[in-house]
């Protein structure tokens, strides 16, 4: 049976269980014992390699232990055991000196959850698993590894779940383009299901890792943050799927909940590829950890502030953004300019609708940008639809073999891009120009008769940005409210006593 086939028939099971409710919880309940599955294999590869092994987990808690045998336990025994026993023993791990799997697996389950009610259905899913899938063997451990990509794709169709889940063609461009060498410090802020980490790695180890010492240099350059439960659990999983041993670099936090002055500069990186959650906002007090001219709890601007913050200078970055960016006003404007003070704003690919459906189908843009040298010339390529197509779908997703033409475009940032020609799909516009237009970065193809939208995404995301813009304008109101009256209040309360 393949793994494919596996999974399906779990995926099955599992729909019989009165306790899970929808694909988000289906995928959950699958990843934390598809983890504790691979790590069980990854330990009998790891015993035979190093004499000295000792696991971090219990001996009863150990996948070998109660999951392995077809006629262990089973309904409420085992129901008991997973609910009481497996998921308190995993969420108390303390490292074992400087061995950190303890820590991995305690921040993989702090938040995990099981879903099932069943214990029968329960045995019958970790039987599955347990016939169906062996890390070891290399055929597998590639078809695994395929698999997994497709439940993270699944995601994109689970309600909010979507928002962790970037298309493979955009991530493995972004990389592409980005070039992140052996030895430089990657960093996804927000990393959602972990992307944007396993093409990095993927990429250097097809460029750049030719050594069991480029190995571990490798192992140690990949750092991510992801804030909720669900895609921590299935980007460090991920990570294991991608070979790296412990990924203790990938926290559960909120990379945007510490002041961004604390990030001092042993902590900047080489190179940043992500795409930060937009369209959301954050909590109350969140915007308090930024400069007073770049506050707001629009997500993605404050991870754009934090982004142009941790790279070193020289560090590159590729990011996803919505439209409403590059023509927002307020916030944004100040936002807008400092990028292009501090960093070089060298390209942005514009995205065409569809790309990130079924989850959203906001436009879309790739800002790519190195720090250290102002923006003199920003470039600008609208990547067209495949011939034939006027979409993208689940049936037709985009391809990373669709931005050749990109590629062969490029050019080097060594010479300034001075390879680079207009084209019907490609123009550049100077800093002068964008000064000129306070900003807007909103520049349509010149090449292109201009077209009045009729696409209702397109107007709905428009009104949606128009009214965070409202709304944030509301709350620095609030606040210039709150300061004066406060101040007014400190002045009457200083004459009283005087």
């Amino acid at each position: 049976m393949s793994i494919s086939t596996t999974i399906k028939s779990i995926q099955d099971i599992m729909r019989k269980d009165v306790g899970v409710d929808g694909d988000a919880q289906r995928i959950g309940q699958l990843v934390w014992m598809l983890f504790l599955k691979i790590f069980d294999d990854r330990e009998q590869e790891w015993e035979l390699i190093y004499d000295d092994y000792k696991s971090p987990i219990p001996e009863k808690l150990r996948w070998r232990n109660w999951a392995a045998d077809p006629e262990g336990m089973t309904g409420d025994e085992l129901k008991d055991f997973i609910d009481n026993t497996l998921f308190p023993g995993l969420q108390n791990l303390e490292p074992a000196g400087d061995d950190y799997r303890g820590v991995v697996i305690r921040n993989v389950f702090e938040d995990a959850y099981n879903y099932m009610k069943s214990g029968q259905l329960l045995r019958q899913v970790i039987n599955k698993l347990q016939d169906g899938i062996n890390f070891n063997k290399s055929a597998e451990r590639h078809e695994l590894g395929d698999m997994y990509e497709q439940i993270l794709k699944d995601l994109q169709s689970a309600g909010n779940a979507g928002e962790f889940y970037t298309p493979r063609a955009v991530t493995e461009f972004m990389v592409n383009r980005v070039d992140p060498k052996l030895d430089e410090k990657v960093m996804d802020p927000a990393c959602g299901t972990g992307g944007f980490l396993t093409c990095t790695i993927e990429h250097k180890r097809k460029h750049y890792v030719s050594t069991p010492q480029d190995e571990q240099t490798l192992q140690k350059s990949i750092h991510g943050v992801e804030k909720k439960p669900l895609p921590h659990l299935l980007a460090t999983t991920n990570l294991i799927l991608h070979g790296i041993e412990v990924p203790d670099q990938i926290k559960h936090d909120n990379t945007l909940a510490r002041p961004l002055i604390s990030w001092g500069p042993k902590e900047r990186v080489d190179v940043i590829v992500a795409n930060p959650p937009f369209g959301g906002m954050e909590e109350d007090g969140i915007e308090t950890n930024f400069p007073s001219a770049f506050r707001t709890r629009e997500t993605a601007d404050l991870f754009m502030t934090l982004f142009i913050h941790l790279l070193r200078d020289g560090g590159r970055a590729a990011v996803v953004l919505p439209d409403g960016f590059l023509f927002g006003e307020g916030m944004k404007t100040r936002l807008k300019e400092k990028l292009l003070e501090e960093c070089n704003l060298h390209t942005i690919v514009r995205l065409p609708n569809g790309v990130f459906n079924p989850y959203t189908g906001i436009k879309t843009n790739l800002l790519f940008f190195t720090k250290g040298k102002p923006t003199e010339t920003v470039w600008y390529y609208e990547h067209p639809y495949p011939e034939g197509y006027k979409s993208y779908s689940k049936t037709k997703p985009m391809k990373f073999s669709e931005f050749q033409t990109e590629i062969d475009w490029w050019g080097t940032e060594a010479d300034g891009f001075a390879g680079r020609e207009e084209t019907a799909q490609a123009w550049k516009v100077s800093i002068d120009d964008i000064k000129a237009r306070n900003y807007n970065l909103d520049i349509k193809n010149p090449f292109e008769s201009e077209q009045v939208s009729h696409d209702p995404d397109e107007l709905l995301a428009k009104y949606e940005q128009q009214q965070a813009e409202i709304q944030e304008i509301r709350h620095q109101l609030r606040d210039i409210l709150a300061d004066a009256l406060s101040h007014n209040r400190d002045e009457n309360t200083d004459g009283g006593a005087a």
